[in-house]
């Protein structure tokens, strides 16, 4: 699935914007024909600060009222339950694709150091002391 509305954005500004309030939502979309019924979810957008979350679902919207009532018995089932999501704004998916662009973006926590015992220099040595712990984390 693609991620629509992130085009030209790098990893630390996609998540400046959802500290700000932007959201990654889908939609889902049902087709039916007579006995056979296609519940279907869209591609994720992301959705800027201040931005409507029922803006971009209108398509689908459409598509449900249009083309999702005709199959016997799930498309009123699944129409009627994807036209309640796109009018809440969609499904939120923020959280997990927030996660997987952290995990995946060799960037993110670039700047982070972990002062860990026994790792680097990060200890002083003294002819007449111990070892002096200089760490952030306790031992």
């Amino acid at each position: 699935m693609d991620i629509k509305n992130i085009e030209g954005l790098s990893g630390s500004e996609i998540r400046n914007l959802v500290a700000q309030g932007g959201k990654f939502v889908m939609y889902k979309y049902c087709i039916s024909v007579v006995i056979m019924t296609f519940n279907r979810p869209s591609d994720f957008h992301f959705i800027h600060p201040g931005k409507s979350r029922i803006t971009p679902g209108l398509g689908y919207l459409f598509t449900n009222l249009f083309l999702g009532w005709w199959g016997i018995p799930w498309g009123p089932i699944y129409t009627i339950g994807n036209i309640a999501t796109i009018l809440r704004g969609g499904k939120d998916y923020t959280t997990e694709i927030l996660a997987h662009l952290n995990q995946n973006d060799p960037t993110y926590g670039a700047g982070t150091t972990y002062n860990i015992p026994g790792h680097g220099e990060n200890h002083v040595h003294s002819s007449n002391q111990e070892t002096a712990n200089t760490n952030n984390i306790p031992q």
